[in-house]
């Protein structure tokens, strides 16, 4: 927590304004977690600044930077709040860095096919842009009206195609950012710089707490003008998996492909199918291998027991992909709770760990539903995601804890990745070490190296005790 002196000294030393007013300061004691929303409604916050700055450009974001290092005052980098697992929440107080201000495209080359742009920058609001031109940036995750490149970047995020285009990580080019010791960093913009270690690279995932992210450059790509959609059938959850499986591992790579269990089929179809439900859909800009790379997959579908729907199915999901209002509106209600957990395992053990993991939570929620999605040759991520309600808010707060317990402890017992895409934060913190093994403490050196004074959003990730 800030100390009123240093917080004073900062306040008249800094570039950018130092609010502390508390009504302001309220908003940022949630993120999006629904555990962090009933925790602030009932008046007991995970975490809240003591003041907040919002920068408008990279100078006053790494003076920031700079003065909370030698006033060791904590620092947590802010997009847009829209962090499902209380990454971005102050738990030491503090000062929050908010980069919302700091947006805009600072270069875009149709050549090279690369974009430079600012950290606070909404991804809607730069795939915008860039469509505008003729290209995709192809990131597409549920969140891309309401989080940032710099999330992105902070978060190790993924879109919903990232079938064809990759993570954040296989579009990221370079980053600026502001290091406590080292101020303003650019590392290099090349085709694939073959320059040792890729400081680039260790700032995904890192979640604020190497420094502050101020601009990235991505790869694009061009706007596809070809699009082809199918939804199939299965009558198991393993025949799904076994067809996902086979079109990654033959070398086809469609923008859209997500495997459905029977429950989330219901809601996906809205009660007109049963079964598991398969969306497969291609893209790209030349016709013929994009129609080719369609029926190739939908033939493989069909011969591991997928029975053809048409493409309406998946149309409606293209369509609403981007709507999370039923779970806000749950989240909402007194008492309601929509909890999602994803997660990740190789192919060998997913069709196991959705077993383990449905069974294992049913008990505590209404209904739990399960979607694959974001799959590759190696396997393949698992949404599970619980519905109710609970007698009020305190105890919804206890049954979205108990969902954490009881995911937790079935992908170690499953030998599973706690997590695929959506960051680790507070929701997983407890348990990153047990699934990091011999990684942690390499890692925790580094973090120690970059921050001394672990000033940088304190509290998560290994999190190294200070030098102090």
């Amino acid at each position: 927590m800030a100390g009123p002196t240093s917080l004073q000294e900062i306040r008249r030393a800094a570039q950018a304004q130092i609010v502390t007013d508390p009504r302001l300061l309220a908003s940022y004691d949630h993120d999006w977690w629904p555990l962090a929303t009933k925790r602030s409604r009932l008046g007991e916050p995970l975490g809240r600044p003591d003041a907040f700055a919002q920068p408008t450009s990279a100078e006053q974001v790494a003076d920031l930077v700079r003065l909370a290092h030698e006033h060791r005052v904590p620092l947590v980098p802010w997009g847009l709040g829209s962090s499902v697992v209380g990454a971005p929440l102050a738990t030491t107080g503090g000062i929050v860095c908010d980069l919302s201000r700091l947006t805009g495209i600072t270069a875009l080359s149709t050549q090279d096919l690369l974009v430079s742009v600012r950290a606070g920058t909404m991804g809607a609001d730069l795939e915008e842009a860039l469509n505008a031109h003729g290209l995709t940036l192809g990131h597409s995750p549920q969140s891309l009206d309401r989080s940032t490149v710099g999330g992105w970047v902070a978060t190790r995020a993924t879109g919903q195609f990232s079938s064809r285009y990759g993570g954040i990580e296989d579009l990221l080019v370079a980053v600026e950012v502001a290091l406590p010791e080292h101020g303003l960093v650019r590392t290099p913009i090349a085709a694939r710089p073959a320059l040792g270690p890729d400081l680039a690279g260790l700032m995904v995932g890192a979640e604020g707490t190497l420094g502050v992210v101020t601009e990235v450059t991505l790869r694009l790509n061009p706007l596809p003008t070809e699009e082809h959609l199918e939804a199939l059938v299965f009558d198991e959850v393993g025949s799904t998996v076994a067809a996902m499986r086979e079109i990654m591992a033959g070398g086809l790579r469609p923008f859209l492909i997500r495997g459905y269990d029977p429950a989330e089929t219901v809601h996906l179809s809205k009660g007109t199918v049963e079964g598991c439900a398969l969306l497969l859909g291609s893209r790209g800009t030349l016709a013929d291998p994009v129609r080719a790379e369609h029926e190739a997959a939908v033939a493989i579908a069909e011969a591991n027991g997928g029975r053809r729907l048409g493409s309406t199915l998946a149309e409606g999901w293209m369509a609403r992909r981007f709507d999370v209002s039923v779970i806000e509106a749950l989240v909402e209600e007194p008492g309601g709770f929509a909890e999602t957990i994803e997660v990740s395992a190789l192919w060998s053990g997913i069709v196991e760990l959705h077993t383990d993991l449905t069974k294992s939570l049913a008990p505590h929620a209404e209904e739990v539903l399960g979607h694959f999605s974001h799959a590759y040759p190696q396997g393949t991520s698992l949404y599970v995601i619980m519905l109710g309600r609970a007698e009020d808010d305190a105890a919804a707060v206890r049954r979205i804890e108990t969902f954490w317990e009881v995911a937790m402890e079935v992908c170690e017992r499953q030998g599973a990745a706690p997590l695929h895409h959506h960051g680790i934060g507070l929701a997983r913190r407890r348990w990153l070490p047990g699934a990091l093994g011999d990684a942690a403490a390499p890692l925790a050196a580094i973090t120690l190296a970059l921050d001394p004074q672990r000033v940088c959003n304190p509290g998560k990730l290994t999190d190294p005790p200070s030098r102090h």
